[in-house]
Parts: C-alpha cells; structure tokens; sequence
C-alpha cells in the first residue's frame, strides 16, 4: 500500500513524542510550531507481502524525506525493488522510482494542519510486471487534527493518480483515493486503523483495501511498526498482504 499520510503523520507524531525545545516566541508561530521538532531527514525501510489472485508481490522499499527551503517544504524520494511470484514465473527487480514534493502551509499542535503534495511516478520499472508502464502524475491533499490531545490524532487524504505517458500496450491509470486514518497513542506505542476508497476509472473498479498497525517508538530517532492489511471491492488489487517497517531520523 501507498503510505500517502506518511509525511503529515511524523509532523504530528514526531512532535508528540520530541522533547520540548520551542522559545516561547518560536511556540507562538503556527508555522513554526510544530515543524520545528520535525525537520530531520528522514529514511523510512520497509518490506510489503502482498497476496493476489495472479500470484504474490514483495516490495522492499527505500524512501527518503529531506525537509527544504523554510520548512514549509519537503522532497521524497521512492526506491523500490519488487519480486513478482507466480506458477510460471520468478523476477525481482527494479519497481517504478518515484519523486515528490509536500508543501505544509498550516500545521499547528493543537488546531491541526492542511497540506499538499506532488508526486511522479516514473516508467522505470525493469520488467513490465514490476511495474504500471506509465508515467504517472499523483496530487494530494491532507487535513489533519488530534481528536483527543496527544492521544488519538485523524488524517484524512484525498489523491487522484493519472497517467500522462508511458507504454500503449499497458492501461491508463486514473484512480481517485479518499484514505481516513486512525492513530490511538499509547506512551512509546502506537494502534492505527485505515481505511482508503478508490475509484479505478479506467476499469470502473473499487480497489479498496484496509489495515490495522501496530508501532513502537525504539530510541529517540527510531520507530519500527507492522500491518496486516486486506484488499476489497470489484477489480482489487490484492488479497491480503503483511507490511513490516522502520522509521529512523538523522
């Protein structure tokens, strides 16, 4: 699954768990509140299984964040290698690259925050079954809010991915996401439920899936979690699947 919510939840997350370090006028700024204890690089390591009617996938993913400008502006980066298995067939290699940018105008403790996000996916993949054979243009917007302070905290998303070039032999991809996402804060652990929505309008599909996680804060830059997570709706995607990953700031 595609962690859309990931780089506004660790606006948020990180900021609970840091120690505080504001200057009382810094505290004052709503664009510097929260921000502040966040903007370190980020690498997030993760590894996802996933069961499907063809066979299965595993993804090993490298993605990067980097925080830029005024930190009101981060980059990321997606470095995934795929296994594709099936009755016939074996190959791992490289999946499709992506690149983003997120920009944060509002993002305060206590009120909640709006953000949005570019991203593009390259046709970069080095076999066809690793990845769309599109290029691909994915926007989002976030809202997110603590329903309970420092305890239960909501993120909403909304992303459409559409392709804009690529192979003709391969779909185009016009997929509209809503994502809610539900994390209950427990001292250094963590439960979150998600649910995403999508419409495939190429198929006139709903490849929905859904997942619960459970996550650890390890050190102070270090958090580790794990999700099983289940495919539904017509033409989805998947099955079930298994994601294990860790967090680390420098």
């Amino acid at each position: 699954m595609k962690k859309i919510y990931l780089f506004l939840l660790l606006f948020f997350f990180i900021t609970f768990f840091a120690k505080a370090q504001d200057t009382e006028e810094a505290a004052k700024n709503v664009y510097t509140e929260a921000r502040y204890h966040y903007y370190l690089k980020t690498i997030l390591l993760f590894n996802e299984y996933l069961d499907t009617d063809s066979g299965s996938f595993n993804t090993t993913e490298l993605r990067f964040l980097h925080p830029i400008a005024n930190k009101a502006w981060n980059l990321r980066l997606d470095l995934p290698l795929i296994s594709t298995n099936s009755s016939s067939d074996n190959k791992t290699g490289i999946g499709d690259i992506g690149a983003g940018i997120s920009y944060i105008p509002y993002l305060e403790h206590q009120n909640g925050g709006i953000a949005f996000r570019a991203r593009v996916i390259s046709n970069s993949a080095t076999d066809p079954a690793r990845g769309s054979g599109k290029w691909v243009f994915a926007p989002a917007i976030f809202y997110g809010k603590y329903l309970k302070k420092d305890k239960i905290l909501w993120i909403s998303s909304l992303e459409n991915q559409l392709s804009f070039a690529g192979s003709d032999n391969r779909d185009d991809i016009n997929t509209t996401s809503f994502e809610n996402y539900f994390m209950f804060i427990m001292g250094k652990n963590w439960i979150a439920a998600d649910a995403a929505f999508r419409y495939n309008a190429t198929n006139k599909g709903f490849p929905n899936n859904a997942f619960l996680e459970f996550g650890r804060k390890i050190t102070a830059n270090d958090m580790a979690y794990i999700h099983p997570s289940v495919g539904f709706g017509s033409h989805k995607s998947y099955n079930f699947g298994i994601e294990v990953g860790m967090l680390i700031l420098f």
